[in-house]
């Protein structure tokens, strides 16, 4: 496995080399601030800090890129509407479509890198990974949009949430536990053939070797496929009784409604961005309610008794009164949350330049996202832990989003064992 991701980088290295080119404005840094009065610099003119985005807002993948930059805005929104950070600096977005395409996220970057004090998004593993050579090259913080365990380590990356291998962990620890499951279970994997579905794989082999299961099948597919009968047909014929799946939404749904039509009824545990609304009231739902869980963080939309989710729905009716119901705003909501928190810090430092925000990151203590997700504890990137929490949600068509908390926010004991280790990429 350690092998198949390593080959996976390296081909997004390729891509990346292939694609970049410069771009508009290198960004001189010019620091020379003091505390509170941070110096002109690259996307800061001494009034407006200017984030990047970079977000797939059309193609298939738009239902997780559009709703995810909308909590970035609203979140800033809000920062806005109290003066900025620091209470003077207000805080403006640039944003740029990678149509979830590595090569023409490295071009946005390329474009757009001149104008920005640090993206505040960085939507998809493969994307990330495109552009984090350049990010070190060129001294600038990313925070992705992704989950991967590959970003606890890397200086350049402000993760948040819990990792994709601690999901695909705590889910297993849930079948066997409470989900019927055992370890003479027939456990299969079903992932997406690139770094976002070896990510969720890794944890299912790592659960493997802690709960003294074996994988009996993997099947591994394209983004976009059309046909999934032979990936469906040869799960059946393994006879799984609990299938893993790693995929994003359009592919989960034909996943899902070929395995309906097939009559193939394991138990489905689904990586978070396997999952969109519209499947839940799409004709593959009834199926869903019945075999499929989702394995995510946080809490569903309206739980008021998480005080996070109270503010959000809050500002969301004040800012963004048109936004429906969804966990991927929530995330961007977060990682606009962790970036303040690093901007405050390289105000209160007066330093905005690039080497003042990464100097800022590494001082960041533990960040709270108050129930939305787990609190992490920042620092220099060797010494991050982040949470290892996961909720665990039921498909119900009548709840916001389609979702209902089926078991919120819990760490098992191999999620707490497991190591973040600096990756040669």
């Amino acid at each position: 496995m350690r092998t198949t991701r390593f080959r996976l980088v390296a081909a997004i290295a390729a891509v990346t080399l292939a694609a970049a080119c410069g771009g508009a404005g290198e960004g001189g840094d010019s620091g020379g601030g003091t505390a509170g009065e941070p110096a002109n610099t690259a996307g800061f003119d001494g009034s407006t800090i200017r984030l990047g985005v970079l977000s797939p807002l059309s193609g298939p993948i738009a239902v997780i890129g559009q709703p995810l930059t909308s909590g970035n805005k609203v979140w800033f929104d809000h920062i806005n509407a109290q003066g900025g950070i620091a209470g003077k600096y207000k805080v403006e977005l640039v944003q740029e479509d990678t149509q979830y395409k590595p090569d023409v996220t490295v071009q946005q970057y390329n474009k757009i890198k001149g104008e920005v004090v640090a993206f505040t998004q960085i939507l998809g593993t493969a994307p990330t990974l495109a552009v984090l050579p350049q990010l070190r090259s060129d001294k600038i913080l990313g925070a992705p949009a992704s989950l991967d365990a590959l970003w606890v380590r890397e200086d350049n990356l402000l993760p948040v949430g819990a990792p994709y291998q601690i999901q695909s962990i705590n889910a297993m620890d849930h079948y066997l536990g409470e989900g019927g499951g055992s370890p003479d279970s027939t456990i299969c994997t079903m992932v997406q053939d690139d770094v976002y579905g070896e990510a969720g794989q890794q944890g299912i082999d790592y659960a493997a070797e802690k709960y003294g299961f074996t994988v009996a099948n993997t099947q591994r597919f394209k983004v976009n496929t059309e046909n999934y009968a032979g990936q469906i047909g040869a799960l059946a014929q393994a006879g799984c009784e609990m299938v893993f799946l790693t995929a994003t939404p359009t592919d989960a749904g034909k996943i899902w409604g070929t395995a309906a039509q097939a009559k193939f009824t394991p138990k489905w545990y689904a990586q978070s961005p396997s999952y969109v609304g519209a499947l839940a009231e799409s004709p593959v739902a009834p199926y869903m309610r019945q075999y499929v869980t989702i394995v995510a963080e946080g809490t569903e939309w309206g739980d008021e008794s998480v005080p996070g989710m109270q503010d959000m729905v809050s500002r969301v009716a004040e800012y963004a009164p048109q936004q429906q119901p969804d966990f991927y705003f929530a995330f961007g909501y977060n990682q606009a949350r962790a970036m303040t928190e690093v901007l405050e810090q390289a105000v209160a430092a007066g330093d905005l330049s690039r080497d003042g925000v990464l100097a800022a990151s590494r001082q960041l203590g533990t960040v709270s996202f108050e129930g939305l997700t787990g609190d992490y504890a920042y620092g220099p990137a060797e010494q991050r832990n982040p949470p290892r929490t996961t909720t665990l949600f039921s498909v119900d068509p009548a709840k916001p989003f389609g979702l209902a908390t089926l078991k919120y926010n819990f760490t098992s004991e191999a999620a707490k064992s497991f190591e973040f280790k600096k990756a040669d990429i």
